[in-house]
């Protein structure tokens, strides 16, 4: 690969935004109720059950997730205290409710056609050891154009997912083009979280050697009026799933494993047996 010519200024300024950029991206990450904080990840079913990390007695069906509170027992679901039962109606896919209590936040979601409940505590073993993810040095190498693509139709892309047996379906808006060491590259896209954003999931000759093995994942603007898009392979992180098994987490879709090895971003989390960062 090319390396563009970069003088020292320019390189401190670029390195001085990573730092900036990265160090909100691991506050977010062991925010005290942050993935961090998860501590167990339950599928519910018709049979209502206890939990050892939540109160009440939880349960779904075709109407929706309900939890049965004991005397004595409350929450806060939406700024309202909630005793006895509640039912938090159907949820979409990939949305969820949080919900308050004491000092623990309890995500009731949806993923994967299955309801979950998925507490989670400022206290947690995770969070308590967590002291930052690996990366590699940044470098305006790794920052490429691409073309952006739309399909005539949104594609469903069905993908799996680092929970055994469970299957994400997203769909597809289009796939970016890109060159990267002398290779013509592409990769399909999935709708990101800003409005008209994208946000695709790779992985490349890195992973399971010094990145994640299963996935990476990538934030993009929304396209500029004639398709460009910036790819900030700096900016790669990992999935939840990188850090703790109680993830739902997407997996690539096969035309994203990409054959080059992409030296940027985020490295594989010491709770996996990461090194020590490089940057």
């Amino acid at each position: 690969m090319s390396t563009p010519q970069v003088t020292t200024t320019d390189l401190r300024a670029f390195t001085e935004e990573w730092l900036a950029w990265y160090r909100g991206h691991e506050e977010r990450l062991a925010a005290p109720h942050g993935f961090m904080s998860i501590t167990g990840l339950h599928w519910l079913d018709d049979r209502p059950r206890r939990l050892p990390d939540a109160p009440g007695a939880w349960s779904t069906d075709t109407d929706g997730i309900t939890v049965t509170l004991d005397e004595g027992e409350e929450v806060v679901v939406e700024g309202t205290t909630v005793r006895g039962e509640h039912r938090f109606g159907v949820l979409p896919e990939r949305g969820g409710v949080d919900v308050a209590w004491g000092d623990s936040v309890i995500e009731v979601a949806r993923r994967g056609g299955h309801d979950i409940v998925r507490p989670r505590r400022p206290d947690a073993p995770l969070r308590a050891a967590f002291v930052g993810t690996p990366a590699y040095a940044p470098h305006p190498r790794w920052v490429v154009t691409g073309r952006y693509a739309a399909f005539d139709e949104p594609r469903p892309t069905a993908v799996g997912a680092a929970a055994e047996g469970l299957e994400h379906v997203f769909d597809a808006p289009g796939r970016i083009d890109f060159e990267l060491a002398g290779q013509a590259l592409s990769l399909t896209a999935f709708p990101g979280q800003a409005p008209d954003g994208l946000t695709v999931l790779f992985t490349d000759a890195t992973s399971g050697v010094t990145t994640y093995a299963a996935s990476r994942t990538l934030s993009v603007a929304p396209p500029a009026a004639d398709g460009s898009v910036v790819l900030d392979f700096n900016r790669a992180v990992n999935l939840p799933c990188a850090y703790t098994d109680l993830a739902t987490c997407p997996l690539p879709p096969p035309e994203n494993h990409l054959t080059v090895a992409i030296e940027a971003g985020l490295m594989i989390p010491r709770e996996r047996g990461g090194a020590a960062a490089a940057s």
